[in-house]
């Protein structure tokens, strides 16, 4: 069984779409990734920080899911952090109204013992020193590093940034952070130029149009399953991110050609996702509803053609 370590943050989310509100719900990044992995024969955990705030019942949702939490931090008197955000009509554009750090703030993360040995390492969306510090503390060199990111950190933290992608094997991005850390418009050579700062593989998502895959030469595209409704599209890099990570570490294969399967997987989930306000749909998937969508992606993406 192989091992996935995750790291990233465990949150309150408020969100608002087109299509209604919500209050305090649960989300995070290492939320929405946790929740993905779990539907993969793995062996995952999860390093975070939360407030005394932060309900047994949102602990209890990771733990029935076979999610080790011996890494998430629970801070007496602290609050948890919390987003609040409201998305456009287009659901591509969104306005953050509030951002509580909290306890997030001075987190300084601890790598549990039992997984130090971590086949594969998560890096979910965090400031780029807490991800250097969970990768400085491992005793023993991962088959996988993959980081996500996003375009605040390029903003406002560079230097560790760019110190952390020195040391990942993979970087999962979407275009417009790809187009701003490279300065490239062409998605193309972005690819080639984040190869010189260290990765092998970029992921390059684009929202409702798909995610493409870099590795030297080789581009690999995966669509995005056309949806009848999207309510909230606030974790679906995340649950992208946590399929990629949970599918290769459950199968133990980083070519090509399994990096393929895996962003088909963290697309399939992440079609999930946004069905419903935050974490809801996730909780409520079935095996039965996962390969039925698989199949659904096969028959998208398959055709035969004479070639003369």
């Amino acid at each position: 069984m192989g091992k996935l370590l995750i790291v990233g943050t465990v949150a309150f989310d408020a969100i608002e779409t087109p299509f209604g509100k919500t209050d305090k719900i649960l989300g995070g990044a290492a939320t929405f990734i946790g929740l993905a992995a779990s539907q993969f024969d793995i062996d995952s955990a999860i390093i975070s920080v939360v407030g005394e705030d932060f309900p047994q019942k949102y602990l209890d949702i990771l733990t029935d899911r076979n999610i080790n939490i011996s890494g998430l931090e629970i801070v007496k008197g602290g609050k948890t952090f919390f987003w609040k955000g409201k998305y456009h009509n287009d659901l591509n554009t969104r306005d953050t109204l509030t951002t509580d750090l909290n306890v997030l703030a001075d987190f300084k993360p601890v790598v549990p013992e039992d997984y130090n040995d971590a086949d594969v390492v998560m890096l979910g969306n965090l400031h780029p020193y807490v991800q250097l510090s969970v990768i400085n503390q491992l005793k023993k060199r991962p088959k996988l590093i993959i980081l996500d990111t996003m375009n605040f950190w390029m903003d406002n933290a560079l230097d560790e940034l760019m110190e952390v992608i020195e040391h990942i094997d993979v970087l999962t991005i979407n275009d417009e952070e790809a187009r701003q850390l490279t300065q490239e418009y062409s998605l193309v050579k972005a690819a080639q130029k984040i190869f010189k700062m260290g990765p092998n593989y970029v992921v390059i998502k684009k929202g409702e149009h798909g995610a493409l895959l870099f590795h030297e030469e080789q581009i690999f595209f995966a669509p995005a399953l056309p949806l009848e409704e999207v309510f909230d599209p606030t974790g679906a890099g995340d649950t992208f991110a946590g399929g990629f990570a949970g599918y290769l570490a459950a199968s133990d294969d980083s070519s090509f050609e399994n990096m393929k399967k895996a962003v088909i997987h963290g697309s399939n989930l992440a079609s999930f996702s946004v069905e419903k306000f935050g974490t809801e749909r996730m909780l409520k998937l079935n095996h039965k509803e996962i390969k039925e969508r698989l199949r659904q992606f096969k028959k998208l993406t398959q055709f035969d053609i004479e070639l003369q």
